[in-house]
């Protein structure tokens, strides 16, 4: 929380809110609603995004970033920084439906998402208009637009190589001010990407009377001449009736051939929308009244180019959208309340501004047309202004004010960087008096999260825990998280896990809150578990400040526990998952984890060890262990020490995460990592400069969703990162090997 002395202090969650409003897609009328939601949250509410990426592109900027006039990224808006800077949630999935008598959005891999307002931007996609794809690997489609740019080159690298010294032949369909924007933007990107020599022929068809249909014609006259005089051939009343291999046919009759087809039709449908079960036009876009509230009756609004209000005709223009922010956030607002809404009003008429690649602009404004320098000036006005709002991604406090981290550091981290830290629990140990059991097969001797127990006349079990602070705020996938982390420990010692009991900590809250909450959270955790081949059988849930949840995981012991004990020297180190989750969660928390290493971070926590342990299974392995919250360095001192002898590391070899490098090199870090560095007093570096690398770094970051660390038998490391790659662990890699022990177990690093 924001105290008055302006020290940045951990947020602690002390009640669930009593209402949701969920924003499925942040286009331009929803990102409205989460730039003033940062600003001033509404009270007892929470706000929650749900979006199929993480990342989201202002399509007025695209035509810029083709020509050179600005870098890619300068077009992007990063959801996973914003949401967080905003302390909303979100979820990054894909929906497949709605059930509005419950108020829940539906997925196909995860629990639905309850809702009390629902607003729903999703945008549109080119249309195709009953066109007959025989062959649609030379079109690439404007939209998703977050992947244009990736897709473009990646076709207009095929087409060079298929070409060789012969001419690219482009072909925009589409005759919009997209379509034109991209066509005369475009040549400057081949030469960038294809180099400066590159030979390319352009083509422009619509099936419009004419280009910019609804402008003005002297505004069309102009964009005419301006294509003639570049070189591209352009063809009105000419819709497009078959695509196959490289040819396009026209309904006109001729057929024109194409080596890359950009697809910029006029505006269709979401296919999504026709499984929501509320009331579409005839084009398929939700039908809303003037209040942009669908006309089913259910508190759901569609916005921007998603919904058409009954009996307005207005294109659809991203200008509208901008215009509907103000009036769904206030409308949002009311439903909440039990208010009228208010009412919205498109603007008659807007500026238009076409980018023509060449530091110029054509503009149209009240019957004018207007052409030059300072038009682009004034488009780059425009759209930077619009842009640097959600650009900006500072943490806000609850209240609305910027946070800063306090002189002591920053707010404790959840996960397992949330943990106590080793040498705590190692004093503690050595004072308590623990008797020995009979029936303890693994335990203290060898303390971790899991022990192996002798069933009078049922052979073997383990047992392992693990439960922590929630480290996101996506209750499904901290489930799965939690389901994951605790069946680990099982899986590193060779037990299969078959029965779990849940222990949750749910913060303090009406009870349809809780349950809901509940709901989610086991929800994800029974995913993991039944792909397993495990359930959940009981569990124990209790009220506090803040959500907490983990499990209990008893597993059957078929066969000789794995253990950190047997490395021998001459055995080979492989790591089978990336470093740097604790990091990457520190930064979360201040908004600074970015999309494109988020989504890998993700990936990383949910994958499975027990994938991997299938794998080790198949070759000979002397020792193992799971790398959790006391961090590489803290996991492999284990090992050593229970095996009596020393390793060898290699930092160039050690994979990070996308990002953490960079993370680590800015000085962040998790709060449990100064703790794990007290193994640094058994580190040995042959490079004391090696102490600021990243890698070193990475030694003492705690792990959540870690993966695995094994001795490989000299011979057998190759066999394993084959097998490991081909289950999905391509970042597996050796990083060290194990050396004799010359009085006393170190790691030396070089």
């Amino acid at each position: 929380m924001n105290r008055p002395d302006g020290v940045w202090h951990a947020r602690v969650v002390t009640a669930l809110p009593a209402n949701d409003v969920v924003l499925l897609g942040i286009g331009h009328t929803n990102a409205h609603v989460l730039r003033m939601w940062r600003m001033e949250p509404l009270k007892g509410t929470r706000l929650t995004c749900v979006s199929n990426e993480g990342v989201t592109t202002y399509s007025g900027m695209l035509p810029g970033v083709l020509a050179g006039q600005y870098p890619p990224e300068r077009m992007e808006i990063d959801l996973v920084r914003l949401t967080a800077a905003a302390s909303a949630r979100l979820i990054i999935d894909e929906v497949t439906g709605l059930d509005p008598a419950r108020q829940e959005l539906l997925f196909d891999t995860r629990a639905p998402v309850r809702f009390d307002v629902l607003s729903i931007g999703i945008g549109s996609v080119p249309g195709w208009g009953g066109v007959q794809v025989a062959d649609g690997g030379r079109v690439v489609t404007i939209k998703p637009m977050q992947t244009f740019l990736s897709r473009l080159e990646d076709r207009l690298r095929v087409a060079a190589a298929e070409r060789g010294r012969e001419a690219i032949r482009m072909l925009v369909v589409g005759g919009g001010a997209g379509g034109v924007e991209i066509t005369l933007c475009l040549p400057a990107y081949l030469r960038r990407v294809l180099g400066a020599d590159v030979r390319f022929e352009q083509q422009l068809v619509t099936a419009d009377e004419q280009l910019l249909s609804g402008g003005l014609p002297r505004t069309t006259r102009r964009i005419e001449r301006l294509l003639d005089a570049r070189g591209v051939q352009t063809r009105t009343w000419s819709p497009v009736v078959q695509v196959s291999n490289r040819t396009v046919t026209l309904a006109d009759g001729p057929a024109l051939e194409a080596d890359v087809i950009l697809w910029a039709t006029g505006a269709a449908a979401p296919p999504v929308l026709a499984r929501l079960g509320l009331p579409t036009d005839a084009r398929g876009f939700l039908l809303t009244d003037d209040s942009l509230r669908t006309t089913a009756g259910a508190p759901v609004f569609a916005v921007g180019d998603t919904g058409t209000i009954a009996a307005v005709a207005t294109p659809k223009a991203g200008v509208y959208a901008v215009r509907q922010g103000p009036v769904l956030w206030t409308n949002i607002q009311q439903t909440l309340s039990g208010k009228p809404l208010r009412r919205y009003a498109p603007q008659q008429g807007f500026l238009k501004l076409l980018n023509t690649g060449d530091g110029r602009a054509i503009a149209e404004w009240r019957g004018a047309t207007f052409e030059g320098a300072w038009c682009w000036r004034l488009k780059n006005f425009i759209d930077s202004r619009f842009i640097r709002m959600y650009q900006d991604y500072t943490r806000t406090s609850m209240a609305g004010e910027p946070e800063r981290p306090s002189a002591a550091g920053q707010m404790p981290c959840a996960g397992c960087g949330g943990k106590v830290g080793s040498a705590v629990l190692a004093r503690v140990l050595a004072r308590l008096d623990v008797p020995p059991h009979e029936n303890v097969m693994l335990g203290l001797e060898s303390p971790d999260d899991a022990a192996i127990v002798s069933l009078p006349g049922a052979g073997q079990a383990a047992v392992t825990v693990d439960f922590f602070t929630a480290p996101l705020d996506d209750p499904f996938v901290v489930g799965r998280i939690a389901a994951l982390n605790a069946a680990s420990d099982a899986f590193a010692i060779g037990a299969t896990p078959w029965a779990a009991l849940a222990i949750v900590t749910l913060p303090f809250g009406r009870p349809r809150q809780q349950e809901d909450l509940l709901f989610q959270l086991l929800s994800g955790s029974l995913a993991e578990f039944r792909a397993m081949g495990a359930t959940i059988v009981g569990g124990h849930t209790i009220e506090g400040p803040t959500l907490t949840v983990g499990f209990t995981v008893i597993a059957a012991q078929n066969r000789p526990p794995r253990t950190k004990r047997g490395l021998e020297p001459g055995d080979q180190l492989v790591l089978t998952k990336p470093l740097g989750t604790g990091v990457l969660l520190a930064a979360h928390m201040q908004a600074r984890c970015r999309a494109g290493w988020y989504v890998p971070l993700l990936s990383s926590m949910l994958t499975s060890n027990g994938a991997a342990v299938a794998c080790v299974d198949a070759v000979a392995v002397s020792a193992l262990t799971d790398v959790t919250g006391f961090g590489l360095a803290g996991h492999l001192l284990e090992m050593l020490r229970a095996s009596d002898v020393s390793a060898d590391l290699d930092l160039d070899h050690i994979p990070l995460l996308p990002g953490a490098d960079r993370l680590f090199d800015e000085g962040l870090e998790s709060t449990l990592a100064p703790s794990n560095r007290d193994a640094e007093a058994d580190l040995t570096l042959r490079d004391p400069r090696q102490a600021n690398d990243a890698r070193c770094q990475a030694l003492f970051d705690p792990q959540t969703g870690g993966g695995l660390l094994v001795g490989a038998r000299r011979g057998d490391a190759g066999r394993l990162l084959s097998r490991l790659a081909t289950a999905g662990f391509s970042r597996a890699a050796v990083i060290g090997r194990v050396e004799r022990s010359q009085g006393r177990r170190r790691i030396h690093v070089r």
